[in-house]
C-alpha cells in the first residue's frame, strides 16, 4: 500500500481496466471522465466503458483465433473488462457479445465500489505537468479538442488520425419473418443468434447501384478520411467493386433459407444487440451514409422493409499517436516520462485490444509507484504481440492501427514430430500451435508479477 496517486483520465475500457489492475495491487487511484458534463460524438451512455456494437469483442476461440486467444488470457490475467463481458454475455454462435448496456452497467459498478479508486467527473484540457504525479492517458480516440491539442503541442504533431463508422440497430419485432430466418453460418452456436436476410442477384445489385448513389455525410476541407481497413463502410467497401459485399458481410455460403428452393445470391446478417434480444445490430453495416438514405436503402433488404431503427449508423474521427517513436519500453511518453498512454490512442484497435493495452499501463504503473521491477509479456502471447506493435519502429511511415492478429506473433512455420521430422503447419493447424504456445507461456509471466 502507498500514498502516492496513479491518475487516470478517461473511463472507457483502458482506463477502466487500468484503474482496476493498479488498485487490485494496492494503488490509490484518481479516475477522471467527462461524462456525464460532456459526451463525445458516439457515446450516450453516462457509464463507463460504453460500448457501440454488441459484438466489439468478436471471436471467442481462444484455440485457433487470435482474439479469441486475447480474450483468455486477459482472463488468466483477472481481467475487469472480461469477468463483466463474460456476466453479461448474449448469443452469437462463436463470438462475444454481450448486452452493452448491462456490461457498461457492471464495469461502472465495480469501479465506484472499489475501496482505492476515487471517482472525478472532470474534463482534462490539458496534459498535466510533471509535479501532478503519474498519469495514465486513456481517452481512446475520441479524445475531447482541448486535450488533443495539448498532446500534439508535446508529441510535436507526431499523431495520425482515420476515420471509424457504426452499424444501425433494428428493432427485432419490425422484422419480416416470413422472408428472414434464424441460422448461424454453417450452423455454429445457437439457431438463434442470427437472423438473415436473403436477397435475389437482382435485389443485390439494386440495393449496390443504391449505395452508390446516396448521399453521404460530406467532410470539412481539411479532413481527409482515412479509414481503418478492419471497419470501413458499407459504401466504401461497395465503392471497391460491384461484388465486394458478396465476399463481405453479405456473403451467402453456409446458410439455408428455409423459405425457398433458391440459393441466396447474398445475406444480410443481424446479430443480437442486448440479453433482452429486443435489438439486431445489422452486422458489417457501419455507414456513413446520411440518416435518410439509411432507412430508404436499408429498406430495400427483403425482411427489413418495415424495419424500425433503435439506433441509425453514424461517423467518427479517431485519433492515435505514433507509439513506436514517443513512448518508451514502458507505455510513458519520452518526453514526459510521468504520462503514460493506454486503448486505442496508442494505435491498437479494437475494444479488447484496448483493455489489454489498459491492462498493461496499470499493471506498469503500479509496479514504478510500489518500487517493483516491471516484467514485460513474452512476445508469443497475445499480450506480448500487441505490446511488440506499438513498439515497433521499423517501419514507422505506414504505422497503423493494429487489431490482435497471428501475423504480428513469432513464425511458427511448423513442429518436429514423433520420429524426429520436421512438419508444416498449415490452416486451423497452425493457429492451433500459436494458441497452444501462448497458454504456456503466459502462465509463467502472470505468475512474476502477481
Amino acid at each position: 500500500m502507498t500514498d502516492k496517486v496513479l491518475h487516470i483520465v478517461g473511463a472507457g475500457l483502458a482506463g477502466c481496466e487500468a484503474a482496476w489492475q493498479a488498485a487490485q495491487r494496492g494503488v490509490k487511484v484518481r479516475l477522471y471522465d467527462m461524462k456525464p458534463q460532456k459526451f463525445s460524438a458516439a457515446h450516450k451512455n453516462t457509464d463507463f466503458a460504453e460500448l457501440v456494437c454488441s459484438n466489439s469483442l468478436r471471436s471467442d476461440d481462444f484455440e485457433h483465433n487470435a482474439v479469441g486467444l486475447m480474450h483468455q488470457e486477459m482472463r488468466l490475467a483477472s481481467s475487469l473488462v472480461m469477468q463483466c463481458a463474460d456476466a453479461t454475455k448474449v448469443p452469437a454462435g462463436g463470438a462475444l457479445a454481450v448486452d452493452r448496456d448491462g456490461f457498461a452497467r457492471m464495469v461502472t459498478d465495480k469501479i465506484r465500489s472499489h475501496p482505492l479508486i476515487e471517482i472525478s467527473a472532470e474534463e482534462f484540457t490539458q496534459l498535466p505537468d510533471a509535479d501532478f504525479g503519474q498519469v495514465i492517458i486513456a481517452t481512446g480516440p475520441l479524445t475531447s479538442e482541448g486535450l488533443a491539442e495539448s498532446i500534439k503541442q508535446q508529441i510535436d504533431n507526431q499523431s495520425l488520425s482515420f476515420y471509424d463508422a457504426i452499424a444501425p440497430v433494428v428493432y427485432k419485432d419490425s422484422i419480416n419473418f416470413d422472408k428472414a430466418w434464424y441460422q448461424s453460418r454453417y450452423d455454429k452456436g445457437d439457431k438463434l443468434d442470427y437472423i438473415n436476410c436473403p436477397m435475389t442477384k437482382d435485389e443485390y445489385y439494386a440495393f449496390v447501384e443504391a449505395l452508390l448513389a446516396a448521399e453521404k455525410v460530406e467532410f470539412h476541407d481539411w479532413e481527409e478520411p482515412n479509414y481503418f481497413d478492419g471497419c470501413l463502410p458499407i459504401e466504401v467497401m461497395a465503392e471497391r467493386g460491384v461484388d465486394t459485399l458478396l465476399y463481405g458481410p453479405m456473403k451467402p455460403v453456409g446458410l439455408t433459407n428455409p423459405h425457398s428452393a433458391e440459393k441466396p445470391y447474398a445475406v444480410v446478417q443481424l446479430r443480437q444487440d442486448n440479453k433482452e434480444d429486443t435489438l439486431r445490430n445489422i452486422v458489417g453495416f457501419q455507414t456513413k451514409l446520411k440518416y435518410g438514405e439509411q432507412k430508404r436503402i436499408f429498406q430495400m433488404i427483403p425482411g427489413l422493409e418495415n424495419a424500425e431503427f433503435a439506433r441509425l449508423g453514424g461517423i467518427h474521427k479517431n485519433t492515435f499517436i505514433k507509439s513506436p517513436i514517443l513512448l518508451d519500453d514502458f507505455l510513458r511518453l519520452k518526453s514526459r516520462p510521468n504520462i503514460r498512454f493506454a486503448g486505442q490512442i496508442t494505435g491498437c484497435e479494437g475494444y479488447i485490444e484496448s483493455a489489454c493495452v489498459g491492462w498493461l499501463a496499470g499493471y506498469l504503473a503500479a509496479a514504478e509507484i510500489l518500487g517493483l521491477t516491471p516484467h514485460l509479456p513474452p512476445e508469443t502471447t497475445a499480450f506480448g504481440a500487441m505490446y511488440k506493435h506499438l513498439r515497433d519502429d521499423t517501419n514507422i511511415d505506414d504505422f497503423q492501427p493494429m487489431n490482435i492478429n497471428f501475423g504480428i506473433f513469432p513464425t511458427i512455420s511448423g513442429e518436429v514430430t514423433a520420429n524426429g521430422k520436421f512438419r508444416k503447419l498449415k490452416g486451423a493447424d497452425r493457429k492451433q500451435a500459436y494458441c497452444s504456445r501462448a497458454l504456456k507461456d503466459i502462465i509463467p509471466w502472470l505468475e512474476a508479477i502477481k
